[in-house]
């Protein structure tokens, strides 16, 4: 037997899982991945969440009382995504406890619809945390221009941080120096930095999917063999960026503060193209003191079959640096892919809210009770 998810481990790579449902808390499912397959975490977003209620009768009972109490949708679905955040990280509490406050995390994000203004993300964020009132909480908050301020006044309001969708690498660098400026202006806020924590997720495979497919239009033999070498070169770039931010002088002063590094996180590690292994985004991303939030179809290969190598990323910076320019020199815009996939991003979990909305909607209707 090999134990590929326990060296995944054992090199520094936090495994989370990206999904969540009320039917995976009951069962004990979750609580049997992080007994059983080294998960220490827990991610969600709108289309996790608009799946999961639109899925089985698992929230009825909940759907049920809200609609006796004729609440509003908007009110329905936080009160329904707060509580499984809630529970799953009463689940994975002892996690929490054991990492020191590092793992045992579960991520819940800001209205989607919010991506683009800057106070009302903070208010959210303030809120999310207030409802879900756990200290293994993280509030997703995206990478966009109005996220970045969101990002700081929030972690300098004392309050730990997912920061989601970056695609860039010089977005990436804004976002950590937007989690230094905030543990910054916590600091003058004489908050405990030791408490507040962040990761960044990077995301992997979107990056592969959209220049690929700029790639298939060309359809020439040099293109053709730059395909799905773009996602894993961004990232392991990101990590040399991450390297050189934390090692700075700026940093070493929080850190001997008593402040935690921000953690890049590997996203979307889903492999989406069948011509490539379906664990590829799990082993070509090991470093120390990463997260990879996995899809439960990518955890389950990876324990199955998965190759863990040792640290994959440093060392390869040339190579990763060589791949974007071959891209660039082929007519490929790293700028302009990045920019559509934000775009896209944002698009795609407004969209899932929406239906997220609709759906809730519905059910509350249908589970309303009689009149008089």
């Amino acid at each position: 037997m090999t134990d590929a998810l326990k060296r995944l481990s054992d090199e520094g790579v936090a495994i989370w899982l990206d999904d969540l449902s009320r039917k995976r808390i009951t069962s004990g499912n979750l609580a049997e991945l992080i007994d059983q397959q080294h998960v220490v975490g827990v991610t969600t977003n709108p289309t996790i969440f608009q799946k999961a209620i639109s899925q089985g009768d698992g929230y009825d009972q909940q759907l049920s009382d809200l609609a006796a109490r004729k609440v509003t949708v908007e009110e329905a679905i936080r009160m329904i995504t707060t509580a499984d955040v809630r529970d799953a990280a009463d689940i994975l509490r002892p996690v929490f406890d054991a990492t020191d406050g590092q793992d045992g995390r579960v991520s819940i994000e800001v209205d989607p619809r919010l991506a683009h203004n800057t106070k009302a993300t903070v208010a959210e964020a303030r809120q999310l945390a207030w409802l879900v009132d756990r200290p293994n909480t993280l509030i997703k908050i995206p990478a966009t221009e109005a996220g970045l301020p969101a990002i700081a006044e929030t972690i300098g309001n004392g309050i730990s941080v997912n920061v989601t969708l970056i695609f860039s690498l010089e977005r990436y660098r804004k976002v950590m120096d937007a989690f230094l400026t905030g543990l910054e202006k916590a600091k003058e806020r004489g908050l405990d930095l030791s408490k507040i924590h962040s990761v960044a997720s990077f995301f992997v495979s979107r990056v592969d999917t959209e220049i690929d497919r700029r790639i298939d239009e060309m359809a020439t033999d040099e293109a053709k063999a730059l395909r799905g070498k773009a996602g894993v070169a961004n990232a392991r770039l990101a990590y040399q960026a991450y390297e050189e931010v934390f090692s700075s002088d700026r940093w070493d002063a929080l850190e001997n503060a008593g402040a935690n590094k921000q953690r890049p996180l590997w996203a979307s590690t889903g492999v989406k193209d069948k011509a490539y292994k379906d664990t590829m985004y799990v082993e070509e991303l090991v470093a120390p003191n990463t997260v990879n939030t996995m899809p439960e179809a990518t955890l389950e290969a990876t324990d199955d079959h998965g190759e863990i190598r040792g640290d994959a990323i440093r060392g390869t910076y040339e190579q990763a640096r060589a791949d974007l320019d071959a891209l660039e020199k082929i007519g490929i815009s790293y700028d302009e892919v990045v920019q559509v996939l934000e775009d896209e991003g944002v698009e795609k979990f407004e969209g899932s809210w929406n239906d997220l909305l609709k759906s809730t909607e519905a059910e509350l209707q249908r589970l309303a009770p009689a009149e008089g």
